[in-house]
């Protein structure tokens, strides 16, 4: 039974703490509303995070979990509903990768990335839709990747993980729409984020990320995490009403 006493709306990004989903969380910064942030590990930077929030005018909130064990994303929903906030918009951020060609690829790392990708992606995603259904409102932004369009060598795992984000999210909004719930995926390209920066440590990785933004983005550089938040900011935002079932590409024209 929902609790109607939970009336305050809450936004909820998952692997919050850096990168795509802090840049996303600041995005959706709103005085009205908690930004819950929530985070595996890292709880400093997830902190900082909710500075950055308040900075912007809004509320954040750090909350822990690991969103490949529905145990722990059935408690995140409870902690999130005792502080007397429903999540009206559920943002699925929360990745990992796992690079390596099939042949050398152990179960562990195929598991591993489907369950943090997918698996806690579906766990969200069913722990949120009760309740926005009995409000009949509600949002849920999917952060797939360009590598579910375009396979990447050595991103098996990673691409199958995404690309069952995209069918979710259509498969979800087909469910949903009838409640007045939209739900909508980006597919971000090369973005400014810690990975590439540890790509960069390496010459090899370099010479390769050189190689792509020179002859493969058209638009000749890579994105800003900030892109890719302002773009989840659109798709819940009331400019987006008659949007669902979408998937947009942030990627400089890399997929084109």
């Amino acid at each position: 039974m929902q609790n109607r006493s939970n009336t305050r709306k809450a936004v909820l990004v998952t692997g919050g703490s850096r990168g795509i989903g802090r840049a996303i969380a600041v995005a959706l910064a709103d005085p009205n509303r908690t930004v819950f942030v929530n985070y595996r590990s890292g709880q400093e930077a997830a902190e900082q995070t909710c500075e950055e929030i308040r900075a912007a005018g809004g509320q954040g909130q750090a909350i822990a979990a690991d969103v490949a064990d529905q145990e722990a994303v059935a408690g995140m929903f409870s902690q999130i509903r005792d502080s007397g906030c429903w999540v009206h918009t559920l943002v699925n951020n929360a990745g990992i990768a796992k690079d390596t060609l099939v042949a050398m690829m152990s179960q562990q790392s195929w598991r591993d990335v489907l369950s943090t990708n997918l698996d806690g992606s579906f766990y969200c995603a069913r722990a949120a839709i009760p309740t926005m259904i009995a409000r009949k409102a509600g949002q849920i932004v999917n952060v797939a990747s360009v590598s579910a369009l375009r396979a990447q060598v050595g991103q098996v795992n990673y691409s199958a993980a995404k690309a069952g984000m995209v069918a979710m999210t259509r498969g979800l909004s087909r469910e949903l729409g009838r409640y007045g719930i939209r739900v909508n995926a980006v597919a971000p390209g090369f973005i400014e984020t810690e990975m590439l920066v540890e790509m960069r440590a390496n010459p090899r990785g370099q010479a390769l990320l050189e190689q792509a933004r020179d002859e493969r983005i058209p638009l000749a550089r890579f994105g800003t995490a900030q892109e890719v938040g302002q773009t989840v900011a659109f798709l819940c935002s009331s400019a987006a009403s008659y949007v669902t079932g979408h998937v947009l590409v942030v990627d400089g024209g890399l997929s084109v």
